[in-house]
């Protein structure tokens, strides 16, 4: 059971999706079940259940930078009921960790939730306990009792290349191993935040939102780092409003992390039409194509305009 009902609608826009992907995926010698994705568009009533299509929504994949959503919604949570204290630099790194998909900000977001520092080694003893520390965001999610987050994992850091010392250890002796996360899994949490969802207070809910949010004509648009580039929103239409998290790997030493390009993405067409789509992708002549992903949202774009 999913938080959508099927739409014939989009299922329609789904197919074309994938038509247009498969032969790309087909060329480069890519399996194409290593791509997959999420469509929904918002109900007419609020608080009624929205359309979506999907294919491969529950493959588990490792998620690249689409996770600090999870960890700025962590966070949210944590100061809401009091267990995190509001002070200047956790704002800064909530800022940095999605604006410039920072992952120092992001590390130190996951020691002040978990209680955990990745410094000198540990005695098998200590150790323990500090795994069973950093697996406080993994108990935040799993006590929402949504059924779309089976399977994910949120316990890991984020690095650039391999890990080194508790971090090592700590990722071995994970069950879960690295991070992942599933299609539906971002797509249900993109929903709660742009939905009058009971997650969280609407105050915080518009700070995610604030910090979620791309502005196609800033002087940033240009930087990587900004991740509208060569991801779903770069080639929207003049004017579409955007909110997304994007995120990519390039070789990381460790093939269960390496060549992933993701991106989770709310628009607003000048139309008025608003979807949602999560894209998971996996292979290395796929995150390597800056043009894979913009054509898929531009397609999208075009059908939720056209069936107006």
């Amino acid at each position: 059971m999913s938080f959508f009902k099927d739409s014939f609608d989009l299922r329609q826009i789904g197919a074309l999706i994938e038509a247009h992907a498969a032969p790309i995926y087909a060329a480069r010698n890519v399996p194409f079940t290593q791509f997959a994705y999420v469509l929904t568009r918002p109900a007419l009533e609020p608080g009624d259940t929205p359309d979506g299509a999907a294919l491969r929504q529950d493959w588990r994949a490792y998620p690249c930078s689409l996770v600090k959503v999870f960890h700025l919604v962590a966070a949210q949570l944590r100061l809401e009921d009091g267990r995190l204290s509001a002070h200047d630099e956790l704002d800064r790194a909530m800022r940095d960790m999605i604006l410039w998909s920072s992952n120092s900000a992001t590390n130190y977001i996951i020691d002040l939730l978990t209680d955990t520092t990745g410094d000198t080694l540990l005695s098998d003893q200590d150790m323990g306990a500090w795994c069973e520390r950093r697996e406080e965001i993994n108990r935040i999610f799993a006590g929402l009792g949504w059924p779309e987050l089976a399977g994910v994992n949120l316990n890991q850091k984020l690095m650039d290349d391999l890990r080194y010392g508790r971090e090592k250890i700590a990722l071995d002796r994970s069950p879960a191993g690295h991070n992942c996360l599933t299609p539906i899994a971002m797509a249900r949490l993109m929903h709660e935040i742009f939905s009058d969802s009971a997650l969280l207070l609407p105050a915080r809910r518009a700070i995610i939102r604030n910090h979620l949010a791309r502005d196609a004509d800033a002087p940033d648009r240009g930087r990587g780092a900004y991740q509208l580039l060569g991801y779903l929103g770069d080639a929207l239409p003049s004017g579409t409003r955007i909110w997304s998290k994007a995120g990519r790997t390039r070789w990381l030493g460790d093939e269960r992390a390496s060549f992933r390009r993701h991106d989770t993405l709310r628009a607003i067409l000048p139309q008025g039409p608003e979807f949602l789509l999560t894209v998971f992708t996996q292979g290395e002549p796929i995150a390597e194509d800056d043009g894979f992903l913009p054509a898929i949202g531009a397609l999208v774009a075009a059908e939720m305009t056209d069936r107006l």
